[in-house]
């Protein structure tokens, strides 16, 4: 049990109605979770406003409402506490009550469009493997000390963030790397948050269908940047030119890595297959078990980030050349010699950094088979585009569907479809069934060819009218190519 008045430090408050020294047992923000003695926040949310449920709140035993404005009916022995807004004040409080988690260890945020999950898993495995206690916070799962937890966004809810670096400080845990998306960022999600670096690795073009242009999905990523203070350090991709903008008005120290330009910290590609590259560090080789030009990246960013720790040269290198490929990031398996990739690439940046990344690794003799989708209900301007990098860079491609969510996944598909070149459309078949289009694939694929499967990496499930239908791209190419025998 903690008092209000504990939990209130740096909250922007318009208004007290009541004795803040109520103790509380709990911080609530969904109403169908509150019971008795928690304190409950009304959040404005994107499609649901809090405040509407303040009275069913109060009736399951919430003695305590943040809100940002009173409702009509007070209710006699309940503290009310006005705020400027609640979605900053959730973030603040939710720290506050589990007593600054992020403060007691080195927080990491990583945020761009492209390479967030690799990054922030390749650190936190890194750290592992040298012995050192970590955390994760990502897209595909999180883990305290090694126990997972499953993840279900990219950037998780205020309370549940405190609650898992709570969780990570009473195990221990000295480094906390964490994915930072432009929604969690906007939506006040790492307010309170006490990070001790952050890493930007590109930007492209993504999430139009929630932010109004690729203007504010930038400066939404810079506010992360221009908050960190002057204790933290800023690592950027200088190979992007976005990557100066994000830390003009930083209080940070600023750190650059890039592959083309002088930067800080640089790499060199001196070997490059699908079973790994060969890499080149301050005149040090080491080998590692990634592929493609964008994992050059990643793995920069992560050696940069180590460096900057304090971790030494050599142990870094060594301990890199350990890491394996995240789960469904450019993740491949060979069967009857047949490869196939599984690679979460649902944005145009994306999809060409991977296929050009297979092209420069293949032969002319083998054929590359694209499959690939885009998610309904999002972004329909990449459609298009997308469908124009798959044709024009793939030796056949195959558009089907990825989460329709409660779009018609054949309207998708002739999105898709329209950004088809004339010359390119002998090229592309559609399939509306994810399974029959990696299936036929499958069928397609001669000796020595490679399929990529693109867009959903690692979710395990299809977003179907609401409802999740568990789909794994990695089980399903398996099981195709295992009854080629």
């Amino acid at each position: 049990m903690k008092a209000v008045r504990e939990i209130l430090y740096k909250v922007n408050i318009n208004k007290v109605i009541g004795d803040t020294g109520t103790l509380i047992r709990n911080v609530v923000s969904d109403s169908r979770e509150v019971i008795e003695k928690d304190l409950y926040i009304a959040i404005d949310g994107v499609n649901v406003d809090g405040h509407k449920f303040i009275n069913s709140a109060i009736k399951k035993g919430a003695i305590c409402i943040v809100c940002e404005v009173l409702p009509n009916k007070l209710h006699e022995g309940i503290l009310y506490v006005v705020v400027e807004s609640t979605r900053e004040s959730i973030g603040i409080i939710s720290s506050n009550y589990f007593s600054s988690p992020s403060s007691k260890l080195k927080l990491i945020g990583i945020t761009g469009t492209n390479g967030k999950t690799t990054i922030a898993t390749l650190l936190y495995s890194l750290y592992k493997t040298a012995g050192l206690k970590a955390g994760l916070i990502s897209t595909v799962i999180n883990y305290v000390d090694g126990k997972e937890i499953d993840s279900t966004q990219t950037t998780p809810d205020s309370l549940t963030i405190n609650k898992l670096l709570y969780q990570m400080v009473e195990e221990g845990i000295q480094y906390c790397f964490m994915e930072v998306s432009s929604h969690g960022i906007e939506q006040r999600r790492i307010s309170g948050l006490e990070f001790a670096g952050g890493i930007f690795s590109n930007l492209t073009h993504d999430h139009l269908d929630y932010h109004n242009s690729f203007e504010d999905y930038r400066d939404v990523k810079k506010d992360f940047f221009d908050n960190l203070p002057n204790t933290a350090f800023s690592l950027v991709n200088k190979d992007d030119k976005n990557g100066k903008y994000m830390v003009q008005n930083t209080k940070s120290r600023i750190f650059t890595y890039g592959l083309k330009t002088y930067a800080d910290y640089k790499i060199k590609i001196l070997e490059s297959s699908l079973e790994g590259m060969l890499l080149k560090i301050n005149e040090s080789e080491f080998w590692s078990n990634l592929s493609g030009k964008f994992n050059a990246y990643n793995l920069l960013a992560v050696f940069s980030t180590a460096s900057i720790l304090g971790m030494p040269f050599s142990e870094t290198l060594q301990l890199m050349s350990m890491l394996k490929n995240v789960k469904g990031r450019f993740e491949y398996l060979k069967l009857n010699n047949i490869t196939a990739i599984v690679d979460y690439a649902h944005t145009p940046d994306a999809l060409k950094n991977i296929i050009n990344s297979i092209n420069e690794i293949k032969t002319n003799k083998e054929s590359l088979i694209t499959i690939i989708g885009c998610g309904g209900n999002r972004d329909k301007s990449k459609r298009p585009v997308m469908g124009d990098i798959a044709s024009s860079l793939s030796s056949k491609v195959i558009f089907t569907s990825d989460n329709p969510r409660n779009e018609s996944p054949e309207k998708i598909i002739q999105d898709m479809v329209s950004g088809v070149k004339p010359l390119n459309s002998v090229k592309t078949i559609s399939i509306a069934n994810r399974k029959e289009a990696i299936k036929t694939a499958c069928q397609l694929a001669k000796s020595n060819d490679i399929i990529l499967i693109a867009g959903k990496g690692h979710e395990k499930f299809q977003e179907i009218n609401n409802k999740k239908h568990l789909f794994d791209d990695y089980k399903v190419v398996k099981e195709c190519l295992t009854k080629m025998n």
